[in-house]
């Protein structure tokens, strides 16, 4: 009975949560300020896609951390 009562995520966890969308906003904004031909430059190939697969790494350790009890 006592499960039933608890949430899936704790205030920490949403909180990791907000950062790594936001981590995925300045992601996919960096790959679209690249000014090469269909966005081939560094920033649209190399550092855009570095920061967004951080950005899910992040969202990733959301789901599953468990805070200290």
């Amino acid at each position: 009975m006592e499960n039933k009562d608890k949430l899936a995520f704790t205030k920490t966890n949403y909180i990791i949560m907000i950062i790594g969308i936001g981590v995925l906003i300045v992601g996919y904004f960096i790959m679209t300020l690249d000014k090469e031909v269909h966005g081939f430059g560094f920033l649209g190939i190399t550092l855009g896609p570095v920061i967004v697969v951080i950005g899910y790494i992040i969202e990733f350790f959301a789901i599953f951390y468990k805070g200290k009890k």
